[in-house]
């Protein structure tokens, strides 16, 4: 069964660009009809916050991402301790005593003489007697992973074929000089023991994957998990996401009006050769192939994913936006203004047009004839239907027409240039209401002399 995982540090709130890697692992589990694994890699006690892990876990459910399974890191020390252990008695993970300037001196040595800054395993020559004097003289030893002399292959599911020469790589550093294992370390350990068949991440991490794959072969007989790496998303011109476009945090476009749904379609096909469409989860999920992701950098366009959520908006339902809409919004108001919506949070205002008040505005003398003949001709009842005949009337006493005679009347009843539709505006604000902003449009643009 195809098994996959998404492991997110709590040391701060979800942004685009790793809701990306948790909606398109999620996306593929659905669709092979396998397993999707929320993992915290919470073993950094110094950055990491309860309200950051209870952010990840609301923020998921937001977006309709639910896992099947769970798993904390802090939790498994143990396990990273044995592993370790029968790491070290095979020689695969060995102690070493440089420190940081140490080794900064050897590198810059290699580089000057044109040779590739990897590390020398002066430590593998080390006698025991040496080890020994130099944890005598305050020294504890961190531990590297001795890396196989051979290349690593594998077909990336996104990048197509990949070879690295593993003796150009440093051993990489497994266990710090405290005694905490490394993301690497212990990635690679519940990968093994949790049964992830295919490990989805971002390009960035290509440079590990030889690494790891000679990491998975040491430590167990199973097979090595499959690699795809999406490339990873620019801004506009082209900088990595990372740097700006990826600090904008769920939690922020939620707070923007940004609809969950507007969100996954818009990163369940950001660098496919699908355009993106406001379809819900379950459409997008049967239509998803790893196969549809481009192996070039995909542009992350802002108005595009306001254009879904408007999209979206416009096709929703009063009960599914009913709790978040101002008290006493009816269905009929809803119907009246979410064509015109960007954001759901566009509503309040339009709310204050048909419920509450509005600033005054100031008119051309030509259109307060209009305004005042509108007041005389105000119908007694308003409904859906009341607005052309009215509109009709009132043309017909000032010769007003087209935009003459619609402007001055949106901007008396409404404040506004444009907006929804007038008819069931007009309904929704009452005769009161209207006749009031009608009354007080034209006493306050009436000029003196």
């Amino acid at each position: 069964m195809v098994k996959v995982r998404f492991a997110p540090s709590p040391t701060g709130y979800l942004h685009v660009g790793n809701a990306r890697a948790a909606l398109v692992n999620f996306m593929f589990a659905r669709r092979e009809g396998g397993q999707f694994l929320l993992r915290l890699d919470d073993t950094d006690t110094e950055r990491g916050r309860p309200e950051y892990e209870q952010g990840i876990y609301e923020d998921l459910r937001w977006l309709g991402i639910e896992w099947d399974a769970f798993a904390k890191q802090s939790e498994r020390s143990a396990r990273y301790e044995e592993v370790a252990e029968a790491l070290k008695a095979s020689g695969r993970l060995y102690p070493c005593f440089e420190n940081e300037d140490e080794l900064a001196a050897k590198r810059a040595a290699l580089i000057k003489r044109k040779l590739p800054p990897v590390y020398d395993r002066h430590a593998l020559s080390m006698t025991p007697a040496q080890r020994a004097a130099a944890e005598a003289n305050g020294k504890r030893p961190y531990w590297r992973f001795k890396l196989s002399d051979e290349a690593v292959s594998w077909n990336d599911l996104v990048l197509g074929a990949r070879n690295i020469k593993l003796p150009t790589v440093s051993d990489p550093v497994l266990i710090r000089a405290d005694g905490s294992p490394l993301y690497t370390f212990t990635s690679v350990v519940d990968d093994s023991d949790m049964g992830i068949t295919h490990i989805i991440r971002g390009e960035d991490h290509v440079s590990n994957t030889a690494v790891q794959i000679d990491l998975f072969r040491a430590i167990a007989r199973k097979p090595v998990p499959r690699f795809a790496h999406l490339p990873l998303i620019s801004g506009g011109d082209g900088e990595k996401l990372s740097k700006r476009i990826g600090s904008i945090s769920l939690r922020s476009l939620r707070k923007d009006g940004i609809e969950p749904g507007a969100i996954t379609a818009y990163l369940a096909r950001l660098g496919t050769s699908k355009d993106a469409v406001a379809l819900p989860l379950a459409e997008l999920i049967a239509q998803f192939s790893l196969n549809d992701f481009s192996r070039s950098p995909p542009r992350f366009d802002a108005g595009q994913m306001l254009g879904l959520n408007r999209k979206l908006l416009h096709h929703l339902p009063f009960e599914a936006v009913k709790e978040r809409l101002p008290e006493g919004a009816g269905p009929e108001f809803w119907e009246a203004i979410k064509g015109n919506l960007d954001l759901l949070r566009e509503a309040r205002r339009w709310w204050a047009v048909v419920a509450g008040e509005i600033v005054t505005p100031e008119l051309p003398d030509e259109a307060v004839a209009v305004i005042a003949k509108a007041a005389e001709t105000l119908p007694d009842e308003l409904n859906a239907a009341t607005w052309k005949a009215w509109t009709a009337a009132i043309a017909a006493a000032t010769g007003a027409k087209g935009k003459a005679l619609y402007q001055p009347l949106r901007l008396a009843l409404t404040g506004e240039e444009h907006g929804p539709e007038m008819a069931p505006l007009l309904a929704l604000m009452g005769r009161e209401r209207a006749a009031r902003r009608l009354g007080a449009c034209v006493a306050a643009n009436v000029r003196p002399g």
